[in-house]
């Protein structure tokens, strides 16, 4: 049946046919469909369509040129790059691809493939080829705009054999990956191709990622949560006979990421006992000061019946309440660091387990802070009144500096574990259309 309706296709698609004809084994109907139908998507492209190109000032140069009736009228320097924002350079760009994606497909090839360079061996290899320098950078604007005007490159490889889905896999560029889930069936036929090291998909996901990478993300642990969160998603994406394939170096995917995280799971372990021992001081110290305050209350109390004698001003009323929920707070923060020491730091821990202890014991410790200086300060109301209420009061924001001060050095930590723990499950399969709208 795909033979029988490709074969009365007319050259517009002959591309497109000719991937389907050589694909091992052939596509089924629907797979074969999808295809057509983002080929065709090409035809119907309006003329004033916007192709958003982006730049950075760090990002590599890249030479192209093309031809119209055998003459070099255009040599463009373009960056492709990170994505930052759009210049002058990238709207040329967008009028010269429009130009280009009306050329046969061999000139396109020779034009996305660059300029070859001959290797001492003999070989030839294609260093600037910009779909892939863009996919390395993580520009995936640029790669979107051409594939709208080009479908056929989300099959391109490169001089190792990789897709420009298997290098954002390798870089870690999650929007680059997210294309798969716009592009139908074909990421059935595309996530299972190997490279010529005999690596697919899941063995490059479970490769170390560079360091870059993760300098954003605070602490190793919660780098090490990133590894994993990358691991488990693209699993799935692999059909279920491919996951225990080997490479050519006899490594199947698990046992690989097992062996290229050791280090990241050591250095985890050691960084989240640091940090929850050191939290673990401030709290037990907390703990310590406010459960001694809640036996001296201010202005003492009446030695024969043992009720404070300012019992009735609110002001004592609320340091009550609040060096009770210090303590408590302070108390709950010490034993989930407690629980922090003596986790076991098996791989899995790192995706749920850890991180949200973490962020619950510094969220703990944090009210215990502040709720200890309301506290210290409501004691000063309790003894301070009439013309010396401006004592209380000064006392009351110079308490508020050690809670400002911990909220300023602690927010990033806090942040990003947060993320790491409940936004990073929305890094992968985006609502929002990026491909096709």
């Amino acid at each position: 049946m795909v033979m029988y309706a490709i074969n009365g296709l007319d050259n517009r698609f002959r591309g497109i046919v000719s991937i389907i004809r050589h694909r091992e084994p052939l596509p089924s109907f629907e797979t074969a469909h999808n295809m057509l139908l983002l080929d065709e998507s090409t035809f119907n492209a309006s003329p004033g369509e916007n192709i958003s190109f982006y730049n950075s000032s760090s990002s590599p140069t890249i030479l192209m040129a093309t031809k119209t009736d055998n003459k070099v009228f255009g040599v463009f320097h373009l960056k492709v790059g990170p994505a930052d924002k759009e210049s002058e350079a990238l709207q040329l760009l967008r009028i010269l691809w429009k130009n280009i994606a009306t050329k046969p497909k061999s000139e396109i090839d020779d034009i996305i493939r660059g300029q070859p360079v001959r290797l001492p061996n003999g070989s030839t290899k294609y260093p600037s080829r910009v779909l892939f320098i863009a996919a390395k950078m993580g520009n995936y604007k640029f790669i979107i705009e051409l594939i709208k005007s080009y479908p056929d490159l989300i099959w391109k490889q490169d001089d190792k054999g990789q897709t420009i889905f298997h290098v954002a896999v390798k870089r870690r560029h999650a929007k680059i990956y997210n294309l798969l889930y716009e592009i139908g069936a074909m990421k059935d036929l595309i996530t299972p191709i190997k490279d010529k090291e005999s690596n697919n998909m899941l063995h490059l996901v479970a490769k170390s990622g560079k360091r870059k990478r993760y300098q954003n993300v605070s602490g190793v642990a919660l780098q090490m949560r990133r590894a994993l969160l990358w691991f488990k998603e693209v699993e799935p994406m692999i059909p279920p006979s491919y996951r225990l394939r080997k490479n050519s170096k006899g490594d199947i995917p698990h046992d690989l990421f097992t062996k290229n995280h050791e280090k990241l799971v050591a250095k985890g372990e050691e960084w989240m006992k640091y940090t929850a021992s050191q939290c673990m001081v401030v709290a037990t110290l907390i703990a310590t000061i406010v459960f001694a305050a809640a036996f001296t209350p201010p202005g003492n109390y009446d030695q024969d019946t043992g009720i404070p004698f300012f019992r009735q001003k609110p002001s004592l009323i609320v340091f009550v309440i609040s060096d009770a929920v210090s303590l408590i707070f302070s108390s709950t923060s010490v034993l989930i660091f407690l629980a922090i020491l003596t986790s076991r730091y098996a791989e899995r821990d790192f995706l749920e387990s850890v991180p949200k202890k973490l962020m619950f014991g510094l969220a703990s410790l944090f009210l215990s802070i502040v709720t200890m200086m309301v506290a210290f300060s409501s004691s000063f109301f309790v003894l301070y009144h009439n013309n010396q209420k401006w004592v209380p009061i000064t006392v009351t924001g110079m308490a508020g500096i050690p809670v400002v001060l911990f909220a300023i050095l602690q927010f990033r930590l806090l942040k990003d574990v947060f993320y790491s723990t409940y936004q990073s499950r929305y890094l992968f399969k985006p609502k929002q259309r990026l491909l096709y709208f």
